[in-house]
C-alpha cells in the first residue's frame, strides 16, 4: 500500500463479536481481527470496539505517527440507530447500548471522522463502491442469513428515509397469513426465506414423514437441522432439499417483483450465508419474475451474487467513510421516539 493511499478501518459489531479490518481505497481488506463483544455493559462493549480498532492499527503499523494514513472509521452496528448522529438507540442484541453515542465516543478516542450505520445499508454501499454493484447508479442489495437485511443506494448514497429507518425490505409482508416474523408481523420475507425459515420448512416436512438425507446430517435430530445442511443435501441430490430451496426461490421471486415495481434498480444483489445455496435458482427467479412484476423490463435487471461474503460488515463499515454525499444538518428525525 502506498503511503499516499487513503485507508479506512471498517468495524462490524455483533451481539457476540466485533470484527475489524483495514480497507484501502479499492475495497481490499487486510489485517483482520475479531474480539468478543460484551452486549450487556455499555463501557465494556465500547472497550471491545476500541480493542478491535487498536489491534488493526497496530498490525498495520499505522498507529500514532503513521495514523495519518487512516482517513476514517466506519462502524456497522445493530439497529435501531441514527445514521446522522451515530447514536445507537435500543438494539435488542446489545441491551447495554441504549441511546449510546457510539460515533462521538469513537471519534473522540481516535480524532478521526466516524460513521455508523446498520449492516444492510453498509453492505449495499460496499457493493456499490467496490463490489457487484460497481458501475451501476442505483442498486438494491439483500443479505440473506439469520435474517434478511437490505440496503438501497441511489447515485452513491444510501437511502435512509425520513428518520434513518428506511430500507427494511426484509420485513415486507408477502403473505399476510404466513408465519409470524421476529418483528411481530405476519408473512415477512424474512420469516419465509431466511436461513432459519429454510431450516424450519425442511424440519416440518421431515417431521411429516418425508425422507431426506438432511436428517442424517443433523445426527437424527430434527431440531438440529440448519439451512447449511439443507444446502449440503441439495448439492448431494436430495429431492426434499431441492423442494425447500425451490419454495424459497418462489418466495424471493414474489418479493423481488415488488422491489422492482417499487424501485426499478439497475441491479439486484444477493449476499449473506444463504446466497451461495440459492444462486442455482437465480435463473428460475428471473424466468418467473414477469408473472410477479408489472414492469416489462424486469428481466433486464441483473440478479447477481454479492462480492463480499463474511467480510461484508468490515467492507461496509469502511464504505461508510467513502459515501459520496455526506449527510447534512437538514436531516430530520433520528430520535428514540421517531424510530
Amino acid at each position: 500500500m502506498q503511503v499516499s493511499d487513503p485507508c479506512f478501518i471498517g468495524v462490524d459489531v455483533g451481539g457476540t463479536k466485533v470484527a475489524a479490518g483495514l480497507v484501502d481505497s479499492k475495497g481490499e481488506i487486510s489485517y483482520q481481527t475479531r474480539t468478543p463483544m460484551v452486549a450487556t455493559d455499555a463501557a465494556a462493549g465500547l472497550a471491545a470496539v476500541t480493542a478491535a480498532i487498536d489491534s488493526v492499527s497496530v498490525a498495520a503499523k499505522v498507529k500514532k505517527e503513521s495514523q495519518r494514513l487512516i482517513s476514517g472509521i466506519g462502524i456497522c452496528a445493530p439497529g435501531p440507530l441514527c445514521p446522522r448522529t451515530g447514536v445507537v438507540i435500543n438494539p435488542p442484541n446489545l441491551p447495554g447500548w441504549r441511546n449510546f453515542p457510539l460515533a462521538e465516543l469513537v471519534s473522540n478516542a481516535y480524532r478521526l471522522p466516524v460513521r455508523v450505520d446498520n449492516d444492510g445499508n453498509a453492505a449495499a454501499l460496499a457493493e456499490a463502491l467496490w463490489g457487484a454493484g460497481r458501475g451501476y447508479r442505483n442498486i438494491f442489495c439483500a443479505t440473506i442469513g439469520t435474517g434478511i437485511g437490505t440496503g438501497i443506494v441511489f447515485d452513491g448514497r444510501i437511502y435512509h428515509g425520513r428518520t434513518g429507518a428506511a430500507a427494511e425490505g426484509g420485513h415486507n409482508t408477502i403473505d399476510y397469513r404466513g408465519p409470524r416474523c421476529g418483528c411481530g408481523k405476519l408473512g415477512c420475507i424474512e420469516a419465509l426465506a431466511s436461513g432459519p425459515a429454510i431450516a424450519r420448512r425442511a424440519s416440518e416436512k421431515i417431521a411429516a414423514g418425508h425422507a431426506s438425507s438432511i436428517l442424517e446430517l443433523a445426527g437424527g435430530r430434527i431440531d438440529h437441522i440448519t439451512s447449511e445442511m439443507v444446502g449440503r443435501a441439495y448439492l448431494a441430490g436430495d429431492l426434499l432439499a431441492k423442494e425447500v430451496l425451490q419454495e424459497t426461490a418462489m418466495y424471493l421471486t414474489v418479493w423481488l417483483g415488488n422491489i422492482v415495481d417499487l424501485l426499478e434498480p439497475d441491479v439486484m444483489i444477493i449476499g449473506g450465508g444463504a446466497a451461495s445455496m440459492l444462486q442455482p435458482f437465480f435463473g428460475e427467479i428471473r424466468d418467473r419474475l414477469p408473472s410477479w412484476c408489472i414492469n416489462s423490463h424486469c428481466q433486464e435487471i441483473p440478479l447477481v451474487t454479492a462480492h463480499y461474503g463474511a467480510d461484508a460488515g468490515i467492507a461496509g463499515g469502511a464504505a461508510l467513510c467513502r459515501e459520496l454525499s455526506p449527510h447534512t444538518s437538514e436531516d430530520k428525525g433520528c430520535t428514540p421516539d421517531a424510530i
